[in-house]
């Protein structure tokens, strides 16, 4: 028996020769290299990173060659243009002798606007032919009260005053014009126009020193001396005092005061036309500037009584009503008739019926034309006499 063929003794294992160790192809490393377990993560990291770098390159070539074609533009329908009425001008646009470019502030020429002075003197204005207290007050920019108010002791406290020459005050500003009396304290006499005394004391245009002034109650203020009451209102004064209270009141209208009238006719209570004319010729209502109706006519037309009653008033007036008659009706109503005729009137305390004739149109006073200024008042105070007469 060969050597080869000996039986193993005691389980000894017998170490491979190397004549019996089989050597590994190169086709077999390389598969047992692809099952290693971390193969395929380091394969789909390197696909991912691949696909990003062509996407950042694609995006990038794309705005820097800019490939993509611009959008085409829409077209929007414009507004139907309307053409303007005939003889309407329109502005001439032109861009002769403009400059190119924007102008510097160096290059505009700007017109500086002079300082409007603020005046405070009462000027005069001398009326002419068709003149109005309202084309005055606007001609300088005040309200027809303030012409009024600052002017009646020039043409009286209704505006039939005017006349062609006769010169007026013009204010300032609004307000009123207030001449001063011995006697008057600046407590009572702004009061009366509802404004305060400083305002009359310190407007410059007064003049007035508040240490010379003194006492406000008895102020230091010499009679006649003309005071501007700036913003002051002139309130409605209830002339005469109805019968049933014959105090006083009636002879502020002037000499044709009748006095302690108490007995007379009562009015039926509504109103006729005082004349036969039924148009006006001058100034229509608006209170507090005009307070009554101007009814056209003719010197000598006859003036009628509009309703029963009798007369507290008979004579001149001193406010512009020139000859004047007031008619108490009673229960608080009285009628006036201004610019009556002179020796056509009734007396003082004459008893009248509705549509009795108790004198003739004229134009005395400050009046413009022969006309008739009516007026109806309830309690001393004006009404709309359109809305009563019938």
């Amino acid at each position: 028996m060969n050597k080869q063929q000996e039986p193993l003794e005691n389980n000894e294992e017998i170490a491979p020769t190397p004549e019996d160790t089989i050597m590994e192809s190169p086709e077999g490393a390389k598969s047992r290299f692809l099952q290693h377990p971390i193969l395929p993560k380091l394969a789909m990291y390197a696909v991912t990173l691949i696909v990003m770098v062509l996407v950042v390159w694609g995006v990038g070539s794309l705005i820097v060659h800019a490939t993509m074609a611009p959008p085409e533009p829409t077209a929007v329908p414009t507004a139907t243009p309307v053409a303007l009425p005939e003889g309407v001008a329109t502005p001439v646009f032109t861009t002769g002798g403009q400059t190119v470019g924007l102008m510097r502030a160096a290059e505009l020429n700007i017109t500086q606007v002079a300082p409007v002075e603020v005046r405070y003197e009462v000027t005069k204005y001398t009326v002419e032919a068709g003149d109005t207290i309202f084309g005055i007050a606007e001609k300088f920019g005040l309200k027809p009260e303030t012409v009024l108010w600052s002017n009646r002791y020039v043409i009286g406290d209704i505006p039939d005053g005017l006349s062609i020459g006769v010169e007026l005050f013009i204010l300032p500003m609004d307000g009123l014009y207030h001449r001063w009396s011995e006697g008057e304290g600046l407590n009572g006499v702004a009061s009366f126009y509802g404004v305060s005394p400083d305002v009359i004391v310190d407007y410059p245009g007064n003049n007035l020193d508040r240490e010379v002034v003194g006492d406000f109650a008895n102020p230091n203020i010499p009679p006649g001396t003309m005071l501007v009451v700036p913003g002051g209102e002139r309130p409605t004064v209830a002339w005469i005092v109805p019968r049933d209270n014959p105090a006083s009141g009636n002879s502020y209208l002037g000499p044709g005061a009748c006095g302690g009238i108490i007995y007379g006719n009562v009015g039926t209570g509504t109103f006729t036309y005082p004349t036969s004319e039924r148009w006006l010729s001058g100034y229509e209502y608006n209170p507090p500037v005009h307070n009554g109706l101007d009814f056209a006519g003719r010197s000598g037309f006859p003036i009628y009584a509009s309703d029963s009653g009798v007369i507290v008033y008979s004579g001149w007036s001193d406010r512009g009503y020139g000859n004047l008659i007031v008619v108490d009706h009673d229960r608080g109503w009285q009628s006036f008739y201004a610019h009556l005729l002179d020796g056509t009137m009734l007396p003082c305390g004459s008893n009248v019926q509705k549509g009795q004739l108790i004198g003739s149109m004229g134009s005395t006073g400050r009046s413009s034309g022969p006309h008739l200024h009516f007026e109806l008042r309830l309690n001393g105070y004006p009404v709309n006499p359109w809305q009563f007469l019938n």
